[in-house]
C-alpha cells in the first residue's frame, strides 16, 4: 500500500512538472522564512561538483532594495511586487577562504571554476524552483541578471570571487497564465549521437511555435517577415549581446576571476 501511494504521489509530481508555467504576478501575501529555509534545505540536496556546493543566495525583502535592484532587471514589475527576490551567485570566495585557514592552496580564481560555480548555482537554483512550485508557490526566472552583473554586485555588496547569475522572483500566485509553448521531443533529444538538422527538420520542429497566433502578431507588431527576424533583429540583437558579453566579461575580471 505505501508502495502505491509512492507511485501515486510521483505521478502527481511529473504531472505538476509537465502543467508548470511562470507566475509574474503575486498575491500581497509573506512567505515565511521557515518556509523559505525548508525548500532551501531541498534546494541544497541538489548534485555539486566535489560536494563544495560553491554557490550563495541573497534573500531579498526589503522594498528599497528590491527597488534598487530593479533597474538592473529592466524594471520588470515583479521584482519590486514580489515578496522575495533571490539571486544566486557563484561563490568560490566561501570555499577559498576556507582552504586559506585550514593549509591549503586555493586555484579557483580562473575561468574553470567561473563555469564550474555557474553549473552548481543553477543546479541549486533549478532544484529550488521545483521545491517551491511543488509547494505552491509561483516563480519567475530572470534572465537579465548577467546582463546588468556590476549592478547587482554593488548593490548586493558581493565581494571577490562571488557572482551573480541568476534570479528568481518567488511568491504566492496572483494569476493562472497560459501555458508558453515548447519544442517538440524530437527536435532537442538526440540518440547516441548529435544528429544534425535538414531544412526539413527545421520546419516541422519550429511548425507549431511559428503558427501560433501570438507569435504571428508579434511578426506585424514588429515589422518583420519571420519570427525568426523578431529574435534576432529585435529581441536579442547581435550588437547587445557583443556589448552584454564585454560587460560581463569586464564584471568576472572586477570580481577576481
Amino acid at each position: 500500500m505505501l508502495f502505491f501511494y509512492y507511485i501515486c504521489a510521483k505521478q502527481v509530481r511529473m504531472d505538476n512538472l509537465k502543467n508548470r508555467r511562470t507566475i509574474r504576478k503575486y498575491q500581497k501575501k509573506d512567505v515565511s522564512t521557515d518556509l523559505l529555509n525548508d525548500l532551501f534545505e531541498s534546494a541544497f540536496r541538489a548534485s555539486t561538483v566535489g560536494n563544495m556546493q560553491i554557490y550563495s543566495v541573497i534573500v531579498t525583502r526589503d522594498e528599497e532594495r528590491k527597488a534598487k535592484l530593479s533597474p538592473a532587471h529592466f524594471n520588470q514589475p515583479m521584482v519590486k511586487e514580489a515578496p522575495i527576490v533571490l539571486t544566486f551567485c557563484i561563490d568560490l570566495r566561501r570555499f577559498s577562504k576556507w582552504c586559506d585557514q585550514r593549509e591549503a592552496v586555493p586555484g579557483y580564481n580562473n575561468f574553470e571554476w567561473f563555469m564550474t560555480g555557474a553549473v552548481d548555482t543553477l543546479l541549486a537554483a533549478q532544484t529550488f524552483c521545483v521545491a517551491a512550485e511543488t509547494r505552491g508557490l509561483g516563480i519567475c526566472y530572470l534572465g537579465t541578471t548577467t546582463y546588468n552583473p556590476q549592478m547587482i554586485i554593488d548593490i548586493l555588496e558581493l565581494p571577490k570571487l562571488v557572482f551573480p547569475i541568476a534570479t528568481v522572483t518567488v511568491g504566492w500566485p496572483a494569476e493562472n497564465p497560459a501555458q508558453v509553448d515548447r519544442l517538440p521531443l524530437e527536435g532537442i533529444v538526440h540518440n547516441e549521437i548529435y544528429h544534425d538538422y535538414t531544412s526539413k527538420d527545421i520546419d516541422r520542429i519550429y511548425l507549431y511555435k511559428e503558427s501560433l497566433a501570438s507569435n504571428k502578431q508579434f511578426i506585424i507588431e514588429n515589422d518583420k517577415k519571420t519570427l525568426a527576424q523578431v529574435f534576432t533583429d529585435v529581441r536579442y540583437k547581435k550588437e547587445d549581446s557583443e556589448a552584454m558579453s564585454e560587460i560581463l566579461w569586464q564584471a568576472m575580471k572586477k570580481q577576481g576571476f
